[in-house]
């Protein structure tokens, strides 16, 4: 049931996300849980792996490194699921930074 809550709160906040930047298209809510659902896999999956093997890339950039990561795996999650577009890398960008920032704010609420 946790997992269920947590994908409707991920995929409420990329769908407020993406009426928030124009750069970034989501076609409806149900596209919206989708994209989180693949973005907590890729997250999980290829994230790690992606930092493994930029470690000194990142430690040169002081950690800002990782924020290129994000939006690269949003542009990929844009390329796999349909319904789903990013304009450019800035729109990742952007999209990941506000897509944390709301995603933080509905995870609070939704605690007890």
């Amino acid at each position: 049931m946790e997992i269920l809550m947590r994908a409707l709160v991920n995929g409420l906040a990329v769908w407020i996300t993406s009426y928030v930047l124009p750069g970034v298209n989501v076609d409806g809510f149900l596209t919206a849980i989708i994209v989180a659902v693949i973005l907590g896999i890729v997250n999980a999956v290829l994230k790690p792996l992606l930092i493994l093997l930029t470690i000194p890339i990142t430690v040169l950039s002081l950690g800002l490194f990782i924020f290129v990561i994000n939006a690269l795996l949003i542009l990929l999650v844009a390329k796999i699921v349909p319904g789903f577009t990013v304009e450019s890398f800035w729109w990742a960008l952007g999209f990941s930074l506000v897509l944390s920032i709301v995603n933080s704010f509905l995870q609070s609420l939704s605690q007890p």
